[in-house]
């Protein structure tokens, strides 16, 4: 099962050491391929007074020096064209945001590294629209069909995070875990599916739901999990309505592979 896991975003370095030795245990778990997230730049912050990270430069020093101190692979958004070979260079797989997911240049740039890309869908498309996104990273690296198979082998992943419902709400459609199967490994974002968007100058959310619709997730079948986590969601400087606090994600990863085992999927 692959968990992609860390707080919403790159804060100060001490913060973000805690959390990733927080994680060590689940990076050893043998069931898991353990991937560290965060971001260094969040560029599509509600209001132009939030916290967005530390930028690409020093972003990519605090990932280095995680790599260096825990061993860890890497994940993290990439927002422009121009990013995706400077952090390729330090991260292993490029996650390609939601709202940019039908961004022809980012894609292909993505594309050109060595990173695995794992392509969130956007809360506006149907599942069967990320196929063009995929077939996008495909074509620039060699590959004329699409399927799961050949999606997996060339390291591209499809992500769900649900999809707009009327102005204040996400919601998921557990068939899109099904459909997008056909093009891609599916991760499921268990902590963005519970974000209420643009609740004035910040995107809310309700952590209590995520572990249910992580649960769900796993009894419909997936590849693996998306979860921001934090020492204190409620300091944390982004996505904290919304994350989860450590303990409780070790709990809900338990959960999981109950379920699958219990279903043997």
């Amino acid at each position: 099962m692959i968990i992609l896991t860390g707080p919403c975003v790159l804060e100060d370095r001490d913060t973000v050491m805690k959390i990733a030795e927080k994680l060590q245990p689940l990076s050893e778990d043998k069931r898991v391929e353990f991937y560290f997230k965060a971001s260094f730049d969040k560029a599509n912050r509600t209001s132009i007074h939030s916290y967005r990270g530390p930028g690409l430069d020093e972003g990519l020093k605090i990932f280095e020096e995680v790599k260096k101190e825990f061993g860890y692979k890497l994940i993290t958004d990439i927002h422009e064209s121009h990013q995706a070979k400077p952090a390729a260079e330090v991260i292993d797989i490029l996650q390609i945001p939601a709202f940019l997911c039908r961004q022809t240049d980012l894609l292909v740039e993505a594309a050109k590294t060595n990173a695995k890309i794992n392509i969130k869908k956007g809360q506006f498309l149907a599942a069967d629209a990320m196929k063009h996104p995929v077939q996008k990273v495909l074509e620039t690296r060699g590959e004329k069909d699409i399927n799961y198979n050949i999606s997996k082998q060339n390291g591209v992943w499809l992500c769900e995070r649900g999809n707009t419902f009327g102005y204040g709400a996400l919601v998921v459609d557990m068939r899109n875990l099904i459909l997008m199967r056909e093009y891609a490994p599916v991760i499921f974002d268990a902590t963005h599916s519970v974000q209420i968007p643009s609740t004035g100058g910040t995107t809310g959310g309700n952590s209590e739901f995520v572990s249910y619709m992580a649960r769900a997730a796993a009894s419909v079948g997936v590849d693996g999990f998306f979860f921001e986590t934090h020492i204190d969601p409620s300091i944390a400087k982004s996505d904290g309505p919304n994350m989860l606090e450590v303990s409780k994600l070790y709990k809900t990863v338990d959960e999981i592979f109950a379920i699958k085992d219990a279903l043997n999927i």
